[in-house]
């Protein structure tokens, strides 16, 4: 199976280890937001457009998270915050380097079943 989505989100992982969380929504969606003008970040304040951005503003970014959880009590959500109907992926900060992506590229992701002969 293969299917188009739009990086229409990059953020720290609020551990503060080298991984961050890529969240794809589906072309269509992305299309009609931009057009319904909701350019707002529902996200707060931690989202990245690129690796130089993040790595630049992590220690800001782990410094909100944790005045947040202390004001909260407890963290909450799903991956990297809010919870969400689009996919999510955790990626270490190599392989967010090495694809070069940034918020609103276009990509394919492929889903296979791998043939289970052994483990």
């Amino acid at each position: 199976m293969k299917k188009d989505f739009i990086v229409s989100r990059i953020e720290a992982t609020q551990d503060g280890t080298p991984y961050v969380y890529v969240t794809f929504t589906d072309p269509n969606a992305y299309k009609s937001e931009l057009e319904g003008g909701k350019q707002q970040n529902p996200f707060g304040s931690n989202q990245f457009t690129s690796p130089e951005d993040l790595m630049k503003n992590l220690p800001k970014a782990i410094g909100d998270i944790s005045k947040m959880m202390g004001a909260t009590g407890g963290g909450g959500g799903g991956a990297g915050g809010g919870l969400t109907d689009s996919p999510t992926f955790k990626i270490s900060m190599k392989e967010y380097e090495d694809m070069a992506i940034k918020v609103g590229d276009k990509l394919t992701i492929e889903v296979k079943k791998s043939d289970s002969s052994g483990i």
